[in-house]
């Protein structure tokens, strides 16, 4: 491809290179990630998954640039607004996430690509099935947090997100009927939260509400304030049977987890096993039923709920 088809930025007005420069430290941690990691060799490899290579159409963002933006959204754990506005107000991540392919990165006066941009990029990427590549990338990036010195922390915060798929589901219900193909198949329904309602005689009760798409499950270090692993699962995965895998990629990378805490979606007793085995702590916020029942395998839970270190994590109370 020409350099002619990718989108320029102003590197060659007065805010250049110079100012990048001059106030980004060189030790700083988003530089040497832009510094050691060959974003460039993404460039080809992304452009097939655009409509004619890119060729056709308006000139695309150099996809380097757009994949360099989507680790800072795993990494501190941002939605596709934030990171538009992260990148539009932090120098160094304006300087990491700029393309040098064909000398066509972004200089200090010039806007990032708009978060509609960023989420069409993902989902075109996602759609083909290349999350793996996303997280093996993830890897690498903790990797080279850890010999640069970023602390990482003992606890591991685990949670889900979901994404609603971009189809109109009455519409694409009415397309199935005439024998269509789904345009999203592997979309799922799921229950993203539920509320409490009550009715006219002021009973309450909870009231599921649903979203149509997908799940990205991810554990998130504390302390260093890092996304460290990603799963995703169609919108009806079930937040536990994804807790193993995310804290063995954590394990795999070396971070000395102690303690894990999560939501009750993941109050699970085979993953309550799992970290005991693991020689991690959990800190989940216990369903009800754990204490309420008349079971005196109960006390195990009354036990747990007890610690000092619990009642930190869970309730924020003080743990002295």
């Amino acid at each position: 491809m020409s350099r002619e088809r990718f989108q320029s930025g102003g590197m060659n007005s007065f805010y250049g290179d110079l100012l990048y420069d001059q106030v980004i430290r060189q030790e700083d941690f988003l530089r040497k990630l832009k510094e050691v990691v060959p974003w460039d060799s993404f460039t080809h490899r992304l452009l097939r998954y655009y409509r004619g290579k890119a060729r056709a159409g308006r000139p695309p963002y150099d996809p380097a640039m757009l994949l360099k933006m989507l680790p800072l959204a795993y990494l501190y754990n941002l939605s596709e607004n934030d990171v538009e506005r992260f990148c539009n107000r932090d120098l160094p991540a304006k300087y990491f996430s700029r393309s040098d392919v064909y000398d066509l990165g972004l200089a200090i006066d010039d806007p990032v690509p708009d978060h509609s941009t960023l989420t069409v990029f993902k989902n075109r990427i996602l759609k083909n099935g290349k999350l793996g590549a996303y997280t093996r990338l993830l890897n690498d990036i903790i990797g080279i947090a850890l010999e640069s010195g970023v602390v990482f922390g003992s606890l591991q915060v685990i949670d889900s997100t979901h994404t609603i798929a971009n189809v109109n589901v009455e519409k694409d219900h009415r397309r199935q009927k005439k024998g269509e193909r789904p345009r999203d198949p592997h979309a799922r329904w799921g229950v993203k939260r539920t509320r409490i309602l009550g009715d006219e005689k002021g009973h309450k009760k909870r009231v599921p509400q649903f979203f149509h798409g997908y799940k990205m499950h991810t554990s998130f270090n504390a302390e260093a304030q890092m996304i460290t692993s990603v799963e995703a699962s169609a919108g009806n995965g079930y937040d536990g049977h994804y807790l193993p895998s995310l804290i063995e990629s954590d394990l795999s990378q070396r971070l000395n987890i102690d303690m894990c805490t999560a939501d009750r979606g993941y109050d699970d007793t085979d993953d309550h096993f799992f970290l005991q085995t693991r020689g991690i702590r959990s800190a989940f916020h216990l369903n009800r039923y754990r204490t309420h029942k008349r079971d005196p395998n109960k006390q195990v839970w009354l036990e747990l709920k007890a610690q000092p270190w619990y009642k930190y994590l869970v309730r924020g109370t003080s743990p002295v």
